[in-house]
Protein backbone atom coordinates (compact mmCIF):
# COMPACT_ATOMS: atom_id res chain seq x y z
CA UNK A 1 0.00 0.00 0.00
CA UNK A 2 2.87 2.37 0.58
CA UNK A 3 3.88 2.09 -3.07
CA UNK A 4 0.53 3.37 -4.35
CA UNK A 5 1.33 7.09 -3.87
CA UNK A 6 4.68 6.58 -5.61
CA UNK A 7 2.97 4.83 -8.52
CA UNK A 8 0.29 7.54 -8.80
CA UNK A 9 2.95 10.25 -8.72
CA UNK A 10 5.01 8.54 -11.42
CA UNK A 11 1.91 8.00 -13.60
CA UNK A 12 0.71 11.57 -13.18
CA UNK A 13 4.15 12.96 -13.89
CA UNK A 14 4.63 10.80 -16.97
CA UNK A 15 1.27 11.91 -18.44
CA UNK A 16 1.97 15.65 -18.21
CA UNK A 17 4.02 15.91 -21.40
CA UNK A 18 6.55 14.11 -23.52
CA UNK A 19 9.39 15.84 -21.67
CA UNK A 20 7.93 14.85 -18.30
CA UNK A 21 7.60 11.26 -19.53
CA UNK A 22 11.29 11.25 -20.50
CA UNK A 23 12.22 12.71 -17.13
CA UNK A 24 10.20 10.01 -15.36
CA UNK A 25 11.94 7.29 -17.36
CA UNK A 26 15.33 8.79 -16.48
CA UNK A 27 14.32 8.89 -12.81
CA UNK A 28 13.39 5.20 -12.95
CA UNK A 29 16.71 4.37 -14.61
CA UNK A 30 18.76 6.20 -11.98
CA UNK A 31 20.38 4.11 -9.23
CA UNK A 32 17.84 5.34 -6.66
CA UNK A 33 14.94 4.65 -9.02
CA UNK A 34 16.20 1.17 -9.76
CA UNK A 35 16.60 0.49 -6.05
CA UNK A 36 12.99 1.52 -5.46
CA UNK A 37 11.80 -0.67 -8.33
CA UNK A 38 13.77 -3.67 -7.06
CA UNK A 39 12.45 -3.25 -3.51
CA UNK A 40 8.89 -2.92 -4.78
CA UNK A 41 9.30 -6.00 -6.98
CA UNK A 42 10.73 -8.02 -4.10
CA UNK A 43 8.00 -6.93 -1.68
CA UNK A 44 5.22 -7.66 -4.19
CA UNK A 45 6.64 -11.05 -5.15
CA UNK A 46 7.20 -12.03 -1.52
CA UNK A 47 3.65 -11.02 -0.64
CA UNK A 48 2.25 -13.04 -3.55
CA UNK A 49 4.29 -16.18 -2.90
CA UNK A 50 3.76 -16.06 0.88
CA UNK A 51 0.02 -15.73 0.30
CA UNK A 52 0.01 -18.77 -1.98
CA UNK A 53 2.09 -20.66 0.59
CA UNK A 54 -0.38 -19.85 3.37
CA UNK A 55 -3.38 -20.78 1.24
CA UNK A 56 -1.78 -24.16 0.55
CA UNK A 57 -1.01 -24.63 4.22
CA UNK A 58 -4.65 -23.85 5.07
CA UNK A 59 -5.74 -26.87 3.01
CA UNK A 60 -3.06 -29.08 4.58
CA UNK A 61 -0.36 -28.99 1.90
CA UNK A 62 3.05 -28.50 3.48
CA UNK A 63 1.74 -28.12 7.02
CA UNK A 64 4.49 -30.16 8.71
CA UNK A 65 7.38 -28.27 10.28
CA UNK A 66 9.95 -29.42 7.74
CA UNK A 67 7.74 -28.66 4.76
CA UNK A 68 6.78 -25.29 6.22
CA UNK A 69 10.42 -24.31 6.64
CA UNK A 70 11.26 -25.49 3.14
CA UNK A 71 8.38 -23.52 1.64
CA UNK A 72 9.41 -20.42 3.63
CA UNK A 73 12.91 -20.63 2.16
CA UNK A 74 11.43 -21.25 -1.30
CA UNK A 75 9.27 -18.14 -0.89
CA UNK A 76 12.29 -16.04 0.03
CA UNK A 77 14.33 -17.51 -2.82
CA UNK A 78 11.69 -16.97 -5.49
CA UNK A 79 11.07 -13.41 -4.32
CA UNK A 80 14.80 -12.77 -4.51
CA UNK A 81 14.87 -14.25 -8.02
CA UNK A 82 12.09 -11.89 -9.08
CA UNK A 83 14.04 -8.96 -7.63
CA UNK A 84 17.17 -10.12 -9.47
CA UNK A 85 15.22 -10.37 -12.71
CA UNK A 86 13.98 -6.84 -12.15
CA UNK A 87 17.58 -5.65 -11.93
CA UNK A 88 18.36 -7.31 -15.24
CA UNK A 89 15.22 -6.14 -17.02
CA UNK A 90 14.91 -2.60 -15.65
Amino acid sequence: MRAVPFAFYALERSLRSEAAFGATIELMRSPAGRAVLVLLAWASAHHLFAGIRHLLMDVGVGASLGAARASAYATLGTAAAVAAATVLLA
